[in-house]
């Protein structure tokens, strides 16, 4: 970090260099097919067209690992689906149960397989559909998306596991979690756009459920409205896929692979970039959400079941900002340095006016909701200042704000369940009763807050560094919000474990064993990743150096428009 910008990213050099030594090939650039478009990525297999002879066994599931990742969710919502009404409820947990810890073995495999340093998809599994139409079936893992899915894996079982005491339509719910488990696996490793929209909107169906059907009080309300921002937005991302799609038949057959839509997008006229650059970033705006499309989640947040929580804001709201770094920076370089001004301003507000209106909520569960609009506010903000440090920061900040949010939402929901209110005025003193829960609560409070040696300091720290290198009035502004982050959670700690105890609460029990077998291996993250966040970073580097430059080779062409973007290319201080 802290390269200069003309310059190659030092990981995306050494990682190079380093498979050059290992022969591993994976820098090796396949032959152009013959309507002259280079693949995306290179299926495994022979020119005969049958599977290369040298992968048997153990070799044939390494390559369909990623498929094998979307898959088993799926197969146990079909078997639950199949008996659940011949096994009783507490058979049907286990079995989801087992299911999400057999989806996390996975992942872990992929994680052990994939090669850190090298650039590029790795484990990329690919099937024809319709071959006339260009339907496939193309999925692949960069630095990237394999946190995003080791993430997804490991947070799916500790939603079952808080989820135990659900007890009406237990089978349902499980199918409605385990779908929406493969929908957002398979949102985070789709090549393909078509499919990626596919993901993408079948993790809308389940999600809605799960509020509209196991939420509390407005929760019809609350599911309806997640439902019309969502549809609404994705009616954006359907059109300007399928314009790429139209286009696409000019470099050879119709396809909807990234690859190819990448170069359609990249040889359009600029104002049609820019118009399709809008069309996702309001799809991918709703979802992150980004202020002013941000109403839907405090009400989505406050209604849903603590697990439905727990994954909106663990994973759901990163396929948004997901989709902001995966497609607009690399399909649309060119407007996307037109519009970062205008970008980083809607960042920059969601970050203040989120930390504000968490300062003002009677609501814990409510405060918790607008924490995830500024901290997600700050994710955008990094990845629209093209700097190393701040995408990589942006990308960090995903994966610790799932794992310190979810936690806070599983504390939430704990308290919840002893106390039936989520008011502060109806709590306090709840230290002397539920010493381990609340020492639990004030461990990811300062984790959330940023507190150094834990998860959220080095993200946000990069995002800052990373900001202030193009805007000092950005990152000033974002430094700010750090402070208010602070000030609202310790404050709101500090209403629910101190003060007078009620007489209702004096008797409450403390952390169950299913309890601490759902709040450890969080804190043990949040530890493990804000001490060593290298083992993060090493893998995430040459996936950010590659977006980047594709960022900043557009620029020679590009007709820049804000005064944030153009000192950042030329590598100067504002």
């Amino acid at each position: 970090m802290g390269h200069g910008v003309r310059g190659r990213c030092p990981d995306h050099r050494w990682g190079r260099q380093r498979d050059r030594r290992r022969g591993e090939g994976a820098r090796r650039r396949w032959p152009a097919a013959p309507d002259g478009v280079r693949p995306l990525v290179r299926p495994r297999r022979v020119p005969g067209g049958g599977r290369d002879p040298g992968l048997r066994g153990g070799a044939i599931v390494r390559q369909h690992l990623l498929t094998f990742t979307i898959l088993f969710p799926l197969v146990g919502a079909t078997l639950i689906a199949l008996v659940g009404r011949r096994i009783d409820d507490r058979d049907t947990r286990i079995l989801a149960l087992l299911t999400t810890l057999a989806t996390f073995g996975v992942s872990l495999l992929v994680l052990r397989d994939f090669q850190t340093g090298a650039t590029g998809y790795q484990m990329v599994d690919r099937a024809s559909w319709v071959r006339s139409l260009g339907l496939q079936y193309l999925v692949g893992v960069d630095g990237i998306s394999l946190w995003l899915v080791l993430l997804t894996t490991f947070l799916f079982p500790i939603s079952v596991l808080a989820s135990w005491k659900i007890g009406t339509n237990v089978a349902r719910y499980m199918v409605a979690i385990l779908v929406l488990e493969s929908a957002v696996l398979g949102s985070f490793v789709a090549l393909d756009l078509l499919l990626f929209f596919l993901f993408f909107e079948a993790i809308l169906v389940p999600m809605y459920l799960i509020i509209g059907g196991w939420g509390s009080g407005n929760r019809v309300y609350a599911a309806i409205k997640f439902f019309l921002f969502t549809m609404a937005g994705s009616a954006f991302l359907l059109v300007g896929i399928l314009f790429l799609y139209s286009r696409s038949g000019q470099l050879g057959p119709p396809s909807f692979e990234l690859g190819r839509l990448t170069q359609v997008a990249g040889g359009l006229p600029v104002p049609t970039a820019r118009w399709l650059f809008l069309a996702f970033f309001v799809a991918f705006a709703v979802k992150v959400p980004l202020f002013p499309l941000h109403t839907w989640l405090p009400d989505a947040h406050t209604e849903a079941p603590t697990a439905g929580s727990v994954l909106l804001a663990g994973v759901l709201l990163k396929v948004g900002t997901y989709g902001l770094l995966r497609f607009n920076l690399s399909m649309f370089p060119q407007a996307s340095i037109h519009f970062a001004t205008f970008v980083s301003v809607l960042a920059v507000i969601g970050i203040i006016y989120g930390a504000v209106c968490a300062l003002i909520q009677t609501d814990v569960k409510r405060l918790v909701a607008y924490s995830s609009v500024s901290h997600l506010g700050f994710v955008v903000l990094g990845i629209f200042a093209f700097t190393q440090q701040a995408v990589t920061g942006g990308v960090l900040q995903m994966v610790n704000h799932g794992l310190a949010t979810g936690a806070l939402f599983l504390l939430v929901g704990m308290v919840y369940e002893r106390t039936h209110t989520r008011e502060f005025a109806e709590m306090g003193g709840l230290a002397g009763v539920m010493p381990w829960l609340l020492g639990a609560f004030l461990f990811v409070v300062f984790a959330s807050a940023g507190l150094p040696g834990l998860s959220s300091f080095v993200g946000e720290f990069l995002v800052i560094v990373g900001t202030f290198a193009v805007s000092h009035l950005f990152g000033a502004l974002s430094a700010v919000a750090v402070v208010l982050g602070a000030i609202y959670l310790l404050w709101s700690y500090q209403r629910v474990a101190y003060g007078p105890l009620r007489e209702e609460h004096r008797y409450l029990p403390d952390l169950s064993g299913r309890e601490v077998a759902v709040l450890a291996p969080v804190l043990a993250l949040l530890l493990v990743f804000g001490v060593y966040p290298s083992l993060l970073t090493r893998s995430i580097d040459p996936a950010t150096c590659v977006t980047i430059e594709q960022v900043r080779s557009s620029q020679t062409c590009a007709d820049v428009g804000g005064p944030v973007v153009p000192a950042a290319a030329e590598g100067r201080q504002p």
